[in-house]
């Protein structure tokens, strides 16, 4: 797809507020014209050691203001979970509408030697969606499906 179908997507506003002593830090930004997700930084004093199996819950030195009838989702990092088998333990976090509070991350050691993450590194990104909300009603049955009740590894695959 070229950059004019990228130019004519839907944009939503979305503020943002640093922490303070974060002004040195990079604002979430798209890497390129076809991201979908806006890169997420460090905000560590020097730099963090995340040892194998151990979960440390990361600042991104942010808070957002997202426009009710958004979410913001945080992902990790595609090459720091193959390279380095970092991720992150609630994939994909939400930041909801109603949430004013430092955005943290809840980082993961997968991999086999400890993972450094040094102030300003790009540790997750952040995809904006629309929220579809449900509405739950109750019935005495549901429609029959070809799979129905068939659960984990039914379909052979």
């Amino acid at each position: 797809m070229n950059v004019s179908y990228y130019n004519k997507l839907k944009t939503v506003k979305i503020s943002i507020k640093q922490k303070d002593g974060c002004d040195d830090l990079p604002l979430p930004r798209y890497a390129t014209s076809g991201s979908s997700g806006m890169d997420l930084c460090a905000d560590v004093e020097g730099e963090v050691t995340i040892l194998p199996g151990e979960i440390r819950l990361i600042s991104s030195g942010i808070y957002l203001s997202i426009p009710q009838g958004y979410e913001a989702e945080i992902r990790p990092r595609s090459g720091l979970a193959l390279k380095h088998g970092v991720s992150l333990v609630n994939t994909p976090g939400t930041i909801d509408s109603d949430y004013r509070g430092l955005v943290s991350l809840i980082m993961i050691n997968h991999g086999k030697g400890p993972f450094k993450i040094r102030r300003g590194d790009r540790v997750a990104q952040m995809v904006i969606k629309e929220v579809t909300r449900a509405e739950v009603e109750i019935k005495d049955s549901l429609d029959e499906t070809v799979r129905s009740a068939g659960g984990f590894g039914h379909t052979g695959k």
